[in-house]
């Protein structure tokens, strides 16, 4: 399948370098909270079900481009 170019909002930016920063490690009754990884996931999943690509073929363009990037769109068919 061809790969396609997304742009995202700075505030759709702003979400997953807030779901990326490091999880602090503290002991509750409710157990231990989600990883860093297990955070970054779930946002890129959410902003895939958002734009309509697969959150796990996403590519960076540049270093200097951080709010374009290419990835896979999800066809709605195979979604469904």
């Amino acid at each position: 399948m061809e790969r396609k170019t997304y742009t995202m909002t700075q505030e759709q930016y702003d979400r997953i370098i807030e779901a990326c920063k490091p999880v602090p490690m503290i002991m509750l009754q409710c157990g231990e909270p989600a990883s860093q990884q297990e955070n970054a996931n779930r946002a890129w999943k959410a902003l895939g079900d958002e734009m309509g690509f697969d959150y796990m073929t996403v590519e960076p363009i540049s270093a200097d481009r951080k709010l374009e990037f290419t990835a896979i769109p999800i066809n709605k068919e195979q979604a469904a």
